[in-house]
């Protein structure tokens, strides 16, 4: 292994450890590990300024197929992923907006008015609606709102919110699993490997509905006792605000509700637009300003810009890890101990994405693997049909891995912490104890029907795959 491969990997590793340990804010941690990373380019290897200027990618910006794709596009990215962290930026001005003026609360008690506030079917639309916001808002933001609300419903009916909660976050995540904007692992394999919104909610999104049936009943099967007492207890209704009441501003609620609309129309439709990801992001924030008006520059405050300098960090020291070919060391690794075979691979992916994504942050492990599947794919003795068809199962895999896989422990996914956070200061203490006993088998449950559905449906790429490595 050479000094810069060393270097590169002590700077990963230490950047790891220190998000973990989560002492040091993380977009400090990924920014300062990316200044060692750009150091090392110039100080301790010979990649000098071709691998900064690659790793930092400012010219992509420029390039006409950043902004509309009108021809065939490369299968990744290197460096810093801008159509990621501008993506991102357009969604959270845009979320903001419908914050500002009300959305998320009215829909939360529009949605329990109309179960008539009874705890069990409260229970089961909270859980639908929770998957369903998730696959088109972060889910960090849907669980912030969400669990914030279902406290207030719960204190009002007088029942219990953390199976609610529990279960909220758990759908947030796996309901962003389903397309290309619902988690930042999606979003960074999406805008790498030029995937659009159809591609992930024809593949991910079929797992994740599957999926989405046995979590709901598996979650009410843990609960049912108290969700059965809960059901037969009188409540008093007259104390609950009516939706009407959430609206802070009818003008800004009629005009961010329609530009979520028109989001998700354009994330549908973007590979027939030939739009890309970076181009909606911008459009929404630019309405959502234009339309919030003297409120825009309070939106721009809330703004999460820890999160886009973690992203930039992020991009930069996996960038290294790439430049100084470790992350091909580690696609040979894997094809080494599985020998090729593409059952064992898929396993072996899903099973440490999952795993992994348990217990460190899913975003920079996702972006570490990326290249890593590109890589095993194109080791594959194979034609480049057959390598890319291969690419995309192993793409699929890693999405739902590093998805769900970060739902089983409080820290495994921003979401989780935000869940928990808002529980604890209502007073609602949710310690590992609890959230592992009903997110752990939940989550093994999801990776076996995605190991399940990814052997049966993708059967032909992957016999295609052997009988090519036999020959």
């Amino acid at each position: 292994m050479s000094p810069e491969q060393i270097v590169a990997i002590i700077i990963f590793v230490a950047m790891f450890v220190l998000i973990v340990i989560d002492k040091i804010e993380r977009h400090y941690v990924t920014l300062g590990c990316g200044v060692l990373t750009i150091i090392m380019f110039f100080v301790f290897s010979q990649l000098g300024y071709g691998a900064f200027s690659e790793t930092m990618n400012v010219r992509s910006i420029i390039k006409d197929q950043f902004w509309i794709v009108t021809g065939h596009a490369s299968e990744s990215v290197t460096g810093i992923n801008w159509a990621t962290i501008i993506f991102i930026a357009g969604m959270m001005i845009m979320v903001e907006g419908m914050a500002h003026s009300g959305f998320f609360r009215w829909l939360c008690l529009k949605l329990a008015k109309l179960v008539h506030y009874k705890p069990i079917p409260l229970f089961v639309a909270f859980m639908i609606m929770s998957s369903i916001l998730a696959m088109f808002i972060d889910s960090i933001t849907v669980i912030l709102f969400l669990a914030a609300v279902t406290v207030e419903l719960a204190r009002l009916l007088k029942i219990d919110p953390v199976p609610m909660i529990l279960s909220e976050i758990f759908c947030a995540n796996l309901g962003g699993s389903a397309t290309m904007c619902g988690d930042p692992p999606n979003i960074i394999i999406g805008t790498s490997m030029h995937y659009t919104f159809f591609d992930f909610i024809t593949n991910t999104g079929l797992i994740a509905l599957i999926s989405l049936v046995l979590i709901i009943f598996y979650f009410f099967w843990i609960f049912r006792k108290k969700l059965i007492e809960e059901e037969h207890m009188t409540i008093d209704t007259s104390t609950i605000p009516e939706p009407s009441e959430a609206i802070v501003n009818k003008r800004d609620f009629v005009f961010s509700s329609i530009i979520f609309g028109l989001a998700v129309v354009l994330l549908i439709t973007h590979s027939m637009t030939g739009l890309t990801v970076a181009t909606i992001g911008i459009g929404i924030a630019i309405l959502t300003l234009i339309v919030a008006g003297k409120n825009a520059l309070t939106i721009l405050k809330k703004v999460d810009y820890k999160t886009l300098l973690f992203f930039i960090g992020l991009f930069i020291v996996v960038g290294g890890l790439e430049k100084t070919k470790v992350l091909e060391v580690m696609a040979n690794g894997i094809g080494h101990i599985s020998g090729g075979n593409p059952y064992i691979v898929i396993t072996i992916v899903l099973w440490l994405s999952a795993i992994a994504s348990a217990f460190v942050d899913n975003i920079p492990f996702a972006a570490t693997m990326v290249p890593v599947i590109i890589g095993l794919a194109s080791g594959v003795h194979a034609p480049t049909a057959v390598q890319k068809d291969y690419r995309h199962v192993l793409a699929w895999t890693l999405s739902m891995g590093t998805d769900v896989g970060g739902s089983a422990t409080p820290i495994g996914a921003s979401a989780n912490v935000v869940g928990t956070s808002v529980a604890a200061k209502h007073g609602y203490m949710i310690g590992w104890g609890k959230y592992c006993k009903s997110a752990v088998p939940a989550t093994v449950i999801v990776i076996l029907v995605s190991m399940g559905v990814i052997f049966i449906r993708y059967n032909r790429e992957i016999t295609e795959v052997i009988n090519s490595i036999a020959k």
